[in-house]
């Protein structure tokens, strides 16, 4: 892959629907991460749509307190942006008609594209664009239900280099009727390893011709952004495990969208991203509405924040063991904030990777591109967690 800065022209802005975005950025969808606390932190910083946490529509049909939970938004989000997972059209329809009928979604986006296996073996996830009459039935049940609100989908290329189905998956997807189409430009199987083929990106934007295509994989700074455009012509990018620990990339983005690729990237010191932790514990307590709650949960985000700089070993530990915000203050006091961000050290790929795996599928899956009467209903189990990743 190229890794020189590229020549960028002016990039339009985004339009899904009848949202228009002046910066084509969204923030993918990330269980147990892009919770209203985390999405109002990287729109402090910069521009785009920010997508909630995958959640289950049957557990929203039946209006589990999770579910009702992670479907709020603060006042300060207007664009209120809600991902959705379902394997039952029926149920998926019915989760759509809820939030619009009640107001609760300006966006619905729906999740073909998890990996995880406790959402694959269920047949859900980036596992049902293989069974694509299923697919059709369950796009086009929930493009109907949102009527005028924007129905957008983010899948991956398939099941595994085997078992492809990006491409037909998103000639039916914009037959139904969906805003836009984003890509995660690896398989199941890929998981989160090795490197996003984005030349799938532009292939799949050369077969969409009717609504926008965004690409995802991979994209850990402006530039990586900035060359993804340039290089498939996609319309816009999705970030996912960049923007962990750097909610400022959103401001990096932005100016990079807007001025080019010779914006200079946000460089913070030790004590503006010790600002930044502090401010994300802040809003997950109000999240929460629990200083304890809030502060088991941004525990796991130390390694992400603090990647790089020089905070020891044993501050490190304390950090990812805080029970307070006083005891969370006390430990950040002893931060020297004139560190200088260390370059390299804080750049690159963060979050999750692994290696290759074998998906987990339902019992004879891959036997028919088809559902069989017997899979439907066996496929309903696999709605019954709030948050599929």
């Amino acid at each position: 892959m190229n890794t020189s800065t590229p020549t960028l022209n002016p990039v339009s802005p985004l339009t899904i629907g009848d949202i228009e975005l002046d910066v084509p950025v969204v923030l993918a969808p990330m269980a147990g991460i892009t919770n209203t606390a985390f999405r109002r932190l990287c729109r402090e910083y910069g521009a785009g749509l920010y997508v909630s946490e995958m959640i289950t529509s049957r557990a929203l049909v039946e209006r589990t307190p999770e579910s009702m939970r992670l479907i709020r938004h603060h006042e300060s989000e207007k664009t209120r942006s809600i991902q959705l997972y379902g394997v039952d059209p029926k149920t998926v329809s019915e989760a759509v008609t809820m939030l619009v009928a009640e107001d609760r979604a300006d966006h619905i986006d729906l999740n073909f594209g998890c990996p995880v296996p406790k959402v694959t073996r269920k047949g859900g996830g980036a596992a049902l664009p293989w069974k694509i009459t299923l697919f059709r039935e369950i796009v086009e049940a929930a493009v109907t239900a949102a009527g005028p609100i924007p129905l957008t989908i983010k899948m991956r290329k398939g099941i595994d280099s085997d078992h492809l189905t990006y491409l037909e998956a998103g000639r039916v997807a914009e037959g139904a009727g969906v805003a836009a189409i984003a890509l995660h430009a690896r398989t199941a199987a890929d998981y989160y390893s090795g490197h996003a083929d984005w030349s799938a990106i532009e292939t799949l934007k050369n077969t969409i011709t009717s609504v926008p295509v965004l690409g995802n994989g991979d994209i850990w700074s402006a530039a990586d952004a900035l060359r993804m455009v340039a290089e498939t012509g996609c319309d816009g990018v999705v970030v996912g495990r960049g923007c962990l620990g750097r909610p400022w990339l959103f401001g990096d983005l932005a100016a990079a969208f807007s001025t080019g690729p010779t914006t200079a990237q946000i460089e913070p010191n030790l004590g503006q991203v010790a600002n930044a932790f502090r401010r994300h514990a802040e809003l997950l307590t109000e999240f929460f509405d629990s200083e304890e709650r809030a502060c088991r949960d941004v525990r796991k985000h130390v390694a992400w924040y603090f990647k790089g700089y020089p905070v020891g070993g044993d501050l490190r530990a304390s950090l990812a063991s805080v029970v307070s915000l006083e005891q969370l203050d006390e430990l950040l006091a002893t931060l020297d904030p004139d560190q200088p961000y260390p370059g390299i050290g804080a750049e690159g790929q963060r979050g999750r990777a692994g290696s290759p795996k074998k998906t987990s599928l339902p019992e004879r899956w891959l036997d028919s591109r088809e559902i069989a009467g017997s899979e439907r209903s066996n496929l309903t189990e696999g709605e019954g967690d709030t948050s599929g990743g």
